[in-house]
């Protein structure tokens, strides 16, 4: 007969005190089981703040199952926190959403060659995204990009995320003009295209949503740079109304062509995938006659569009109180495929 286990056994396991894990000593003892992915996904989760468990195997692991094992283990050395928010009744539990912990953040202070006080970090505001209003919202947009990184980390991917920039350091970096949700880039073979997102939850009335328009203007006339503005709705009726909302704002433009629209709504997609980008959903405000395009076609509906500038010509503004790297928008290279 098997011996019966204490109730101590069946508890889940204690994680060490924020003081611990910041320690010096801990740290050096930490590093050494780290890998690569450990710290993309640590530096990843910092910077966009929080990511659920479906996102980060789409980003970096290839079961979900291997995912939820290296999960734990970075939940129990405190390099990662995780929550459960509440969900309708009869909905089903949640995925985990992630965020970085004491632990992970002090990884990356030290890797940076920063103090972590210098990066403004605190656990309670890294855990403090569970009680957010707009944790959908910002779900939502994470989702957007862990959809391309899952693609391209495909055997033979149709294309390559090389940015990803988050909601804080897109407006630190323009904000004094725009305030788009993030900024982004794919790169195929035949094709290169960027772009702000507003990703649109239907909150915003539409005159709100048609303002944008004018300040893009402004963004484009100031640095003589035009970036294409992908709007995602969470409906087709509300994609409709609008396209003749942001219509008539781009008509009003002294320089239309220098801000390009295109448009897509969720329920276009099967509902895993309604925040894919790649599909062909895409409708571009000034034609439709070819009817909705994917996202490396984008570029045709635009044929004044000069090819993007390297992103490494963008100001890589960081956002206030952060010292830190931002990710590389794509995991390792021996995770990649």
């Amino acid at each position: 007969m098997a011996k019966p286990l204490p109730q101590r056994a069946l508890r889940a396991p204690l994680r060490p005190a924020a003081r611990v894990v910041a320690d010096a000593a801990h740290l050096a003892n930490l590093t050494p089981h780290l890998s690569p992915r450990d710290r993309w996904i640590t530096r990843l989760v910092y910077e966009h703040r929080v990511l659920t468990t479906h996102q980060l195997v789409h980003a970096a692991f290839t079961t979900r199952r291997t995912a939820n094992e290296r999960l734990l283990q970075l939940y129990r050395w405190r390099v990662l926190d995780r929550f459960q928010p509440l969900s309708p009744l009869g909905e089903g539990m949640p995925p985990a959403h992630y965020v970085c912990d004491v632990a992970g953040a002090a990884l990356l202070a030290a890797e940076d060659g920063i103090d972590l006080t210098a990066t403004g970090y605190r656990h309670e505001r890294a855990l403090g995204v569970a009680y957010w209003p707009q944790l959908a919202h910002r779900v939502a947009v994470n989702g957007f990009f862990t959809h391309l990184i899952h693609h391209a980390r495909q055997p033979y991917p149709p294309g390559t995320l090389t940015a990803w920039w988050s909601e804080a350091r897109t407006r630190a970096a323009f904000g004094d003009i725009v305030r788009p949700d993030a900024y982004g880039r794919w790169t195929t073979p035949h094709s290169d295209v960027e772009w702000f997102l507003e990703l649109d939850w239907a909150t915003e009335p539409y005159p709100r949503l048609a303002a944008k328009i004018s300040k893009y203007g402004r963004l484009a006339t100031a640095t003589g740079i035009t970036t294409p503005v992908l709007f995602w709705f969470p409906t087709t009726n509300r994609e409709n109304r609008a396209r003749r909302a942001l219509a008539d704002a781009a008509a009003g433009l002294d320089r239309p062509h220098t801000v390009p629209i295109a448009t897509t709504a969720a329920t276009l997609a099967p509902p895993d995938d309604q925040l894919d980008p790649t599909p062909a959903r895409w409708l571009p405000l000034t034609t439709s006659k070819a009817g909705r395009l994917t996202l490396d076609q984008l570029p045709r509906a635009w044929p004044h569009l000069s090819p993007p500038a390297p992103v490494s010509d963008r100001p890589h503004a960081r956002p206030a109180g952060s010292g830190l790297r931002p990710p590389a928008p794509m995991p390792p290279t021996q995770y990649q495929g």
